[in-house]
C-alpha cells in the first residue's frame, strides 16, 4: 500500500483575466500566423519568395485538407 495522503490545506488561486488576456492574444496571433503559412503561403499571396515554406509545411497542408498541387 502507498503511504501518500491527500493534503486539504492547498488552495488554488485563480488567474485573473487581465493577466491571462495578453497570453491568450499572443497564442491566438501565433495560431493565425501558423494557419496562414500552412494554408496560403503559396501563389499570389505569398510573403516569402521560393518554395522553402511550402515544402516545410507540405505534409501539414495535406493533413489539414488544404490542396496544394
Amino acid at each position: 500500500m502507498s503511504d501518500i495522503t491527500l493534503s486539504h490545506g492547498t488552495a488554488v488561486t485563480p488567474i485573473p483575466a487581465a493577466q491571462l488576456f495578453p497570453w491568450a492574444l499572443f497564442g491566438g496571433i501565433l495560431m493565425l500566423l501558423a494557419l496562414y503559412f500552412v494554408s496560403t503561403e503559396e501563389g499570389a499571396a505569398r510573403l516569402l519568395s521560393g518554395l522553402e515554406v511550402h515544402e516545410f509545411v507540405h505534409d501539414g497542408r495535406h493533413l489539414l485538407g488544404f490542396p496544394c498541387h
